[in-house]
């Protein structure tokens, strides 16, 4: 390895099973091929990274990987059953969570609030029903702590957290109820530096809770310093697996850009990439 990493990396047999399997997946949409035979497993504790340029079909995979797309071809294993999601919402009661970019939370909202949108504890019965703000706000000051982010107070609206600490609110959210896969689509893609380093420190904390992380990202450097094993995706198709004592950053970032590819454009070009 070329990066050092102060992240704990455990050791991720590979007796372990996955807790979900892709084998062969295939994606088409009409003529256009966006998937071609791509598989895939992530197993508890491990950090799995799914790497690729734009284009790559790494969008396709994850939304095939939580129900948004069925595959036109290929299996799903989850917990060594077969499994066929109907939509994202059957994934999710699985126990598969995706943080997308956008986050899907209202800036203007308390932080509380946002932790438990759509799976509000009530107080009470009947028409006296209500929103249980007290155990709200215990849980979510609870959580956000576990994650390593000190809240002013669980009415703090998020919209004035940083981009990090949203990202971290989207995590400890999926994993509090229930996560045993998570799908983090590229998280720390618009981050500074120190944002960023907050997010990878918070996929080392779920991991070490036994979740199964899949990282989606097109930065090796940042893959590199979480991740327990790298799967890089070109045009649809699997370029290759490695562990991380197996794959160099150069290694990496070469396939990632094309290989023999990219070096013959290099030479044309007088080495000037």
């Amino acid at each position: 390895m070329t990066a050092d990493s102060t992240f704990h990396h455990g050791d991720v047999p590979e007796t372990r099973a996955p807790i979900i399997e892709m084998k062969d997946i295939e994606k088409h949409f009409g003529n256009i091929i966006a998937l071609a035979g791509v598989s895939f497993d992530v197993r508890p504790g491990e950090c799995h990274c799914l790497l690729g340029d734009n284009g790559a079909g790494k969008s396709t995979f994850i939304k095939t990987m939580s129900g948004v797309h069925k595959p036109t071809r290929g299996t799903i294993t989850f917990q060594g059953r077969p499994m066929s999601f109907a939509n994202p919402r059957d994934a999710m009661e699985a126990g598969i969570a995706t943080v997308f970019q956008d986050l899907a939370m209202i800036p203007l909202m308390s932080v509380a609030r946002n932790f438990f949108m759509g799976r509000e504890p009530s107080r009470g019965r009947g028409l006296l029903k209500r929103f249980d703000i007290d155990h709200a706000n215990a849980v979510t000051m609870e959580e956000m702590r576990k994650m390593g982010i000190n809240l002013r107070g669980p009415d703090q609206a998020v919209g004035t957290l940083s981009g990090g600490e949203r990202q971290t609110v989207a995590i400890a959210r999926a994993v509090h109820f229930g996560a045993k896969v998570l799908i983090l689509d590229e998280p720390t893609s618009a981050l500074g530096v120190r944002q960023t380093s907050n997010v990878l420190a918070t996929i080392d904390r779920v991991r070490k809770q036994g979740v199964g992380v899949v990282f989606i990202s097109h930065n090796v450097r940042h893959a590199l310093a979480v991740g327990d094993r790298f799967t890089v995706l070109n045009r649809g198709k699997t370029l290759g697996t490695a562990k991380r004592d197996e794959i160099t950053a150069n290694e990496l970032q070469d396939l990632m850009a094309g290989g023999q590819e990219l070096a013959r454009l290099e030479g044309s070009l007088g080495g000037t990439i």
